[in-house]
């Protein structure tokens, strides 16, 4: 069964292939690893709190106790139904175990499912469940933009509640790279509008405007400003809280490419503030003008240059290879140096 593919993994959550006993779930993002992991846990048990027929493991009880996962999988319940086996906090120290357990195949019909962090391709975790025939592995990455929106149309149709095409645009752009914390902003969001209500522009700025999304403007206008020391300090502070460098990575392409759209219309004859104003959503009045600014700046050949080396960042980050967090860093004190190197 090995990777499940990005269009598998909904229905795998809903309906587990009855042949597949294990799963482990993975990957930077842990608001969205949580989500489905518990998903996942309601389809195999319809009470994942049941304590006759769930067991918890630590992962450090199992690499103490290696029989103790085939004993706990092999388990009869009691009162009938699948048997769940979960796993917190998995990593490689569980790897040589997994490889171990697929190759025994201990008697019973137990599901075994594990939760770990971000998994580099090499991961000898990763690669047991890849590789066995019987288990799945189940990445986890922020979200993209459509991911968003998505999610975005989930919670207010769980509400009953319209929201304008400009509201679900700029919640799209702003909310973070967590699926925990997103899906948190707009159930605030969405009890702020009422079941039945209406969401608009200045409802979404209202509600999300003052949250993790401003840190990420810090850093993506001071890249885009030439502002290398106050993009430094920036960037400490998300990393220090924990940001995802895909999201911070995504955001400032997001910002390059709103950009160049404006600095083309403005190479085709419109003053700033009229190709500013075209954008879907508009830029929020507090970077409005911070933005007219950076045109000056950003003719449309910098904002492509700009947009191709953030997208081999983003790729880069997704290897396993050097520590994500620089290569983010990387690519936006590049672009900063090369636009105040301009503004001399």
């Amino acid at each position: 069964m090995s990777k499940l593919t990005a269009g598998r993994i909904d229905s795998f959550l809903k309906a587990p292939d009855r042949a597949c006993r294990a799963a482990l779930i993975y990957g930077p993002d842990g608001g969205r690893m949580h989500e489905r992991a518990d998903a996942l846990a309601r389809a195999v048990c319809d009470d994942p709190k049941d304590a006759f027929r769930v067991a918890e493991l630590a992962a450090g009880t199992l690499g103490d106790d290696p029989d103790l996962l085939a004993a706990e999988v092999g388990q009869m319940t009691m009162f009938g139904g699948r048997r769940l086996v979960r796993v917190r906090d998995g990593g490689d120290s569980l790897g040589n175990l997994f490889q171990r357990f697929f190759k025994m195949k201990p008697p019973g019909d137990g599901f075994v499912l594990v939760e770990a962090g971000d998994l580099p391709a090499r991961s000898s975790l990763r690669k047991a469940f890849e590789a066995a025939a019987d288990a799945v592995a189940i990445p986890c990455y922020a979200d993209t933009v459509r991911d968003l929106h998505a999610l975005i149309r989930e919670v207010m149709s769980g509400h009953k509640i319209r929201i304008d095409d400009a509201a679900a645009a700029y919640l799209a752009g702003n909310l973070g790279g967590d699926r925990g914390m997103s899906r948190q902003e707009l159930e605030k969001l969405a009890l702020y509008a009422g079941d039945g209500g209406a969401v608009t522009l200045d409802d979404a700025v209202s509600s999300v405007g003052d949250s993790a999304a401003m840190e990420l403007d810090d850093a993506v206008l001071a890249a885009a400003e030439g502002d290398a020391a106050m993009l430094e300090r920036a960037l400490d502070r998300l990393f220090a809280e924990g940001e995802n460098p895909v999201t911070v990575v995504r955001a400032a392409q997001r910002h390059v490419t709103r950009l160049h759209l404006a600095a083309v219309r403005v190479d085709h004859g419109d003053d700033e503030e009229t190709a500013l104003r075209s954008l879907r959503p508009p830029p929020f009045f507090k970077v409005a003008d911070r933005m007219k600014l950076q045109l000056r700046y950003w003719p449309p050949r910098r904002a492509r240059a700009a947009l191709s080396l953030l997208l081999d960042a983003e790729i880069e980050v997704k290897k396993s290879g050097p520590p994500p967090e620089a290569v983010c860093r990387d690519a936006l004190l590049r672009i900063a140096r090369r636009v105040a190197m301009d503004r001399r």
